[in-house]
């Protein structure tokens, strides 16, 4: 059975994984990313609320408060450097009972202790100055001017691909099915041959317990959190201008509304413990608790604006924590488990300080030449005419929309497959892009999408997916000609 070997082998292809890839990639260091599905941001971190959390919820001392006020710290410069949409928009925590207010008090307190800057409480008459649309119920709000909104698969593809760029591997469809130990490192099987490695990096999202445990005495247990969502069209997209919270739960921070990097509103989510790790569908139930608790708060939805909807699983521990390290009894295994809100934020900090514990670790020396940058894709809709026409003539295909509820262009989708790593399916090019996302929710540009995968891919259209294998969009040709 074939083997590959590295020094650092990553599991999990989501924005944890990413930024560990991308951070290690500045060490003279052989490193792979293992993913089961077909491309990076297959999982958790697709499906989330796109915040970026100024850090006053998580509790003082926790690697979620630490991680998530350091990751909040860098995120505008790693935009910068990514080439990455990122606004810090600012977020409310709404009250809509004057004897709430010890709990309002109690999250500032929290926020204080984490380092969080700006925050203060402010009556429910100043917070609708500043958001016309706040219902009259809201009595006063927490104030967090760091808080902030990004793509999540804009970043962790910007961060895979900035990986790629100094050297790290993908190794899509492989599911690592078993992990034991060698006389040194690890032995991972995938049902695509045997993978060895010095050092084993578990970013798994909800499966990370499960490889943890096949390595490890002390046991960790991930329970899937589902959350479902409403996205509306970029009509509702300036209906609130801050991230609009309430008062948080033990199960999360409740229903949100927010205006999202690319315009549309955003509501969600609910949050539901479950016990199977692929029930992502949305239901009637959920989606109707979403509607009604966004009023709470937010007046005047347009709901009939709704234009998709769709869940995602978070990975909570049952210690309510993120789990980060090496575990204490398998050296070289690291954990970066348990990955909940606020993880879209923590995990520039997490891979920034996870790599350089590895590097320590194995005594790797930084390269002498490392990129930190990377250019993001051409968005044909931004662009004035003048610029339009210089980039038409000389990519014609630039001049040939495909989506015509996005704007993208042909140009954008075969750059969306051509890149490293490039889009293998449908959702790919969607995540990278945008084609689809629109008000249509691909119902027009899909067939000429096919196409162009087809002929940049070399394969069939019977082979094109949705997304992994088995997800085939269409059947096989009929036979004898009928």
């Amino acid at each position: 059975m074939k083997e590959t070997k590295y020094n650092v082998v990553i599991i999990g292809a989501g924005v944890s994984g990413c930024s560990v890839a991308r951070e290690l990639s500045r060490w003279d260091l052989k490193i792979g990313v293992v993913e089961r599905e077909e491309d990076v941001c297959s999982g958790t971190s697709k499906a989330n609320s796109a915040i970026v959390h100024a850090g006053f919820d998580a509790e003082p001392g926790s690697l979620k408060a630490r991680f998530n006020v350091e990751g909040n710290r860098m995120m505008e410069k790693l935009s910068q450097d990514l080439d990455v949409e990122f606004k810090r928009n600012g977020s409310l925590v709404l009250s809509f009972h004057a004897d709430a207010h010890s709990a309002l008090e109690n999250l500032y307190n929290k926020g204080q202790k984490n380092g969080v800057p700006g925050l203060k409480i402010i009556s429910g008459d100043e917070v609708r100055k500043i958001e016309p649309n706040l219902t009259d119920e809201v009595v006063e709000a927490l104030y967090a001017p760091t808080g902030g909104i990004i793509c999540p698969f804009g970043l962790t593809i910007a961060m895979a691909e900035n990986a790629c760029d100094n050297g790290v591997e993908f190794l899509f469809n492989r599911k690592v099915q078993k992990i034991r130990r060698a006389e040194t490192g690890y032995i991972l099987e995938t049902q695509n041959g045997m993978i060895l490695a010095d050092v084993v990096v578990n970013a798994a999202g909800i499966y990370a317990d499960e490889l943890h445990n096949m390595v490890s005495e002390k046991k960790l247990h991930i329970t899937p959190r589902k959350g479902d969502y409403c996205l509306l069209d970029k009509e509702a997209g300036t209906h609130v201008s801050h991230t609009i919270f309430q008062l948080p739960t033990r199960m999360g921070k409740g229903i949100l509304v927010t205006p999202t990097i690319h315009g549309n509103l955003l509501l969600g989510p609910t949050a539901r413990d479950i016990e199977d790790k692929e029930a992502t569908a949305t239901t009637a139930d959920e989606l109707s608790e979403i509607m009604e608790k966004s009023c709470l708060g937010v007046k005047k939805i347009p709901f009939r604006q709704v234009i998709t909807s769709f869940s995602g699983l978070r990975a909570h521990e049952e210690g309510d924590d993120f789990i980060i390290g090496e575990a204490e009894d398998a050296p070289g295994f690291y954990d970066v488990a348990g990955i909940e809100s606020p993880g879209l934020t923590s995990a520039p900090a997490i891979g920034a300080w996870l790599a350089g514990e590895i590097a320590k670790k194995t005594g790797a020396v930084p390269k002498e030449k490392w990129n930190g940058k990377r250019k993001g894709f051409v968005r044909l809709a931004e662009l004035n005419y003048e610029e339009r026409a210089l980039l038409i003539k000389k990519r014609p295909d630039y001049g040939v929309i495909v989506c015509r509820c996005e704007g993208i262009s042909e140009g954008e989708i075969r750059d969306a497959i051509n890149r490293t790593p490039g889009a293998v399916s449908l959702d790919g090019i969607k995540r990278r892009v945008r084609q689809g996302m629109g008000r249509c929710q691909a119902g027009f540009c899909t067939p000429r999408t096919m196409e162009i995968l087809a002929e940049e891919r070399g394969i069939q259209m019977e082979d094109i997916c949705k997304n992994g294998p088995g997800s085939q969009m269409l059947e096989g040709r009929n036979k004898g000609g009928r």
